[in-house]
């Protein structure tokens, strides 16, 4: 439900970070790491959620891989009641950046509800102080998103209109979950 967007899933290789255009053409190799997007609409309520794979991939290059998971379960457990918004991207930022990775900047993660992007964002990165971030209500839903790279976060829109990359080619990584923010804690809504 993204208008001009005509597919089910985004599908990125390597460099690409978010909105890869999925095409049959496309061959993964071994090598190659791949992320894949993909949303539902239900009963007037989006959900989205990413994951990265690996296609015979080095060990060091899965270890890059398995980071986004890690971060992405440490991110989550910031999404309580109380917590701010900060919380969730410093959990991001600090978790990639230990590892000697970029967490990408010029994409976020968001609100999620009634519209695929809702306030608040989410960044990868810390973005300004804890006090001037918003507080984490109860019943919020959240697409928390872990973007990262192997090089430099300076990102660039292909000449297909959507796939976004990274500029220096290096590797990057996506992981996703929708959650709702509850009194006992986050819910995982995708998996």
């Amino acid at each position: 439900m993204v208008p001009r967007y005509h597919w089910a899933t985004c599908v990125n290789i390597n460099e690409g970070i978010v909105h890869g255009i999925p095409r049959k053409e496309v061959v993964f190799r071994k090598g190659d790491v791949v992320s894949v997007d993909l949303g539902m609409f239900y009963q007037g309520f989006h959900t989205d959620t990413s994951f990265t794979e690996g296609v015979e991939v080095d060990a060091k290059t899965q270890q890059f891989i398995e980071l986004g998971r890690i971060v992405l379960d440490r991110a989550i457990t910031q999404a309580v009641v109380g917590n701010r918004i900060y919380d969730i991207s410093k959990a991001i930022q600090e978790s990639i950046e230990e590892k000697g990775f970029t967490p990408i900047r010029a994409l976020v993660g968001h609100g999620i509800g009634r519209k695929l992007h809702e306030d608040p964002q989410i960044p990868c990165y810390i973005n300004g102080t804890r006090e001037d971030s918003p507080i984490i209500p109860n019943n919020a839903t959240l697409a928390i998103e872990v973007m990262y790279t192997q090089g430099k976060p300076e990102v660039a829109v292909l000449d297909d209109g959507w796939t976004v990359s990274v500029r220096d080619g290096k590797i990057s990584a996506l992981f996703e979950e929708t959650i709702a923010v509850t009194k006992n804690g986050p819910l995982v809504l995708t998996t």
